[in-house]
């Protein structure tokens, strides 16, 4: 029933979806995006708000009482400028969907119209969330201070993924996608003469051994069997080849799929740096900022979106993908409520192959119809089950 509903309304998806990448936006300036997604849920008769600025949630109560599941799609765009051509190429200078947004909020705006179709069958409520500013870590956050969440039982999204086969989809239980944070240390400690090193305290030096002690707390302080990633990008100091720095900036980033190493960077990233400047003469501080946490998709949910997928494909779409060491800020709503995060395989086998955030990226729409799909056959079987495998 909601394979074929689905099928039906892929060629509403795909023109959505060349609409939304011929027009992209930045994040938490949407407001076109926004506009047209209000606009389509008014023509389906779905109810909806206004949410975080340019945000909207709408919701679809079914004709039986039950649980209440969210089913959430992303809206902004990247600073990118697109190369490809193809008649849907963006029309705003140096703005681009190079990472899938665009099918995002078009499979869910499908989502809506085959779950309006089956409304008097659903066993609960539906909530469309349509999330401004993912790519800058603020959109889910401010949504969630919103009170989105209030009364909603359990999330789910979708990411189409072009490393991955169109027709193919993942739908582990576990770590999906890694925590991402960011931080930078100011070193200081006093300049001088190059030529007379004792009367200074190198900053050069200090921070170089920051960076050197840092890594010990991957290979020392972390379980080798956890995956776990702590990078400096950037080290800046000095002026000239004969004056010693008094001054350095490490700029670095962190990386893991377990909520409780991430929660315990910061503390060891500050001790390492305090005490390594310290032995020195130096001062070190830390400014630690989390853009993100891990995505670990809920067991439960993930069985229940295998009996989607079996439903709107095949046991044999389902792949095992390798967990992502790219961050999502979803994982704040599941940080909230149960739930999980979807692959789908975008990658047209046939078609020149560009990644994620390339200013050549592209999809196989092909996979619009399968997401269309799982978001709604996901939400009708979740409801159905009242949120249990």
């Amino acid at each position: 029933m909601i394979k074929e509903y689905a099928k039906e309304c892929k060629d509403y998806v795909i023109d959505l979806r060349r609409e939304f990448h011929m027009y992209p936006e930045k994040s938490l300036e949407e407001v076109r995006t926004q506009k047209r997604v209000m606009e389509e849920l008014t023509k389906m008769d779905i109810p909806f708000e206004s949410v975080a600025d340019t945000g909207v949630v709408g919701t679809i109560i079914g004709g039986k009482p039950g649980k209440t599941i969210a089913l959430r799609a992303d809206m902004d765009a990247l600073d990118l400028q697109e190369i490809a051509d193809v008649p849907y190429r963006s029309k705003n200078d140096g703005l681009m969907h190079g990472c899938g947004h665009d099918g995002h909020t078009a499979s869910l705006l499908g989502a809506a119209k085959v779950l309006k179709q089956v409304q008097s069958e659903l066993q609960g409520t539906v909530k469309l969330f349509f999330q401004p500013a993912e790519e800058v870590a603020h959109g889910a956050k401010k949504m969630i201070a919103e009170g989105v969440l209030d009364g909603v039982d359990s999330i789910f999204a979708i990411h189409i993924w072009n490393d991955m086969p169109c027709g193919k989809i993942s739908i582990e239980a576990g770590p999906r996608m890694a925590s991402a944070s960011v931080f930078t240390i100011d070193v200081k400690g006093k300049g001088g003469h190059g030529a007379m090193p004792h009367q200074t305290i190198d900053a050069v030096v200090v921070g170089t051994s920051i960076i050197l002690d840092l890594q010990s707390i991957v290979s020392r302080e972390i379980n080798p069997s956890e995956p776990a990633v702590l990078t400096v990008g950037k080290f800046e100091a000095g002026s000239r080849n004969n004056v010693i720095a008094e001054n350095a900036k490490l700029i670095g980033t962190t990386r893991c799929y377990s909520l409780e190493t991430h929660n315990k960077f910061e503390e060891r990233i500050q001790r390492v740096c305090e005490h390594t400047a310290l032995a020195q003469g130096a001062t070190a501080t830390l400014d630690f900022t989390t853009l993100v946490i891990p995505i670990i998709n809920d067991e439960t949910c993930s069985k229940i979106a295998a009996g989607a997928v079996e439903k709107i494909r095949s046991k044999e779409a389902v792949i095992k993908f390798p967990a992502l060491n790219v961050g999502e800020d979803f994982s704040f709503f599941m940080d909230q409520v149960p739930g999980m995060l979807a692959l789908v395989g975008c990658k047209n086998e046939s078609a020149e192959h560009f990644p994620h955030h390339h200013p050549q990226f592209d999809i196989d729409e092909d996979s619009l119809e399968i997401s269309t799909a799982l978001y709604a056959q996901y939400a009708f079987d979740f409801l159905a089950k009242g949120g249990k495998a």
